[in-house]
């Protein structure tokens, strides 16, 4: 399996010093206990979901950042999460790979399908929501593909067929971006 580093902003990895939401869920009745400490309001939203590196499912309220579920460490696989509630029993409702800071290929499913299957919690057969991440070659910009439309929202350059986000796009990396400026994308089609 696949680990996935962050990738995002720096100044949201930061915040994890201070902060750390996520709550390991080994057993359903980890889940169960869990989800009746949330609102009503909250268990009818997405939650903020990572796979660690031991294969555990880790969740955090919707508005989490998935960093800081993870306690700032790699992760498996990442996204957002619901549940319903069938004869007595939560279940996986909908899930997605969508995490923007780790931004989690759709084969990372096998992490997430170990991870459910262990702690003993129904699930579909794979991500209700997937989503395929990839970064420009060119601008070195993220993207999610939409529409199986391999191109660059950012510089309209083609993407690769397979996913390519392992670099850190933050300027404390050294990773800069030449990406043209929304405007300077309009002149050049003048």
């Amino acid at each position: 399996m696949n680990r996935y580093h962050y990738v995002g902003p720096a100044e949201i990895r930061e915040q994890v010093r201070t902060s750390s939401n996520g709550h390991p869920i080994a057993c359903h009745g980890d889940l169960a206990a869990w989800l009746e400490g949330r609102t009503q309001d909250d268990r009818e939203n997405p939650f903020t979901f990572v796979i660690d590196v031991t294969t555990t499912l880790v969740l955090a309220p919707r508005r989490s950042e998935h960093v800081a579920c993870a306690n700032g460490g790699p992760v498996l696989s990442a996204g957002e999460i619901t549940f319903a509630r069938e004869r007595g029993r939560w279940l996986v409702h909908e899930i997605s790979n969508q995490s923007t800071g780790y931004c989690p290929d759709v084969t990372s499913w096998a992490a997430v399908e170990a991870a459910l299957d262990r702690a003993g919690i129904d699930h579909p057969h794979g991500f209700t929501h997937p989503i395929d991440f990839r970064r420009c070659l060119r601008c070195r910009q993220r993207n999610i593909v939409k529409d199986d439309h391999f191109v660059c929202a950012v510089c309209e350059a083609p993407l690769p067929s397979t996913w390519n986000v392992a670099e850190p796009d933050d300027e404390a990396t050294g990773f800069l971006h030449d990406a043209p400026s929304p405007m300077e994308r309009r002149n050049r089609r003048l």
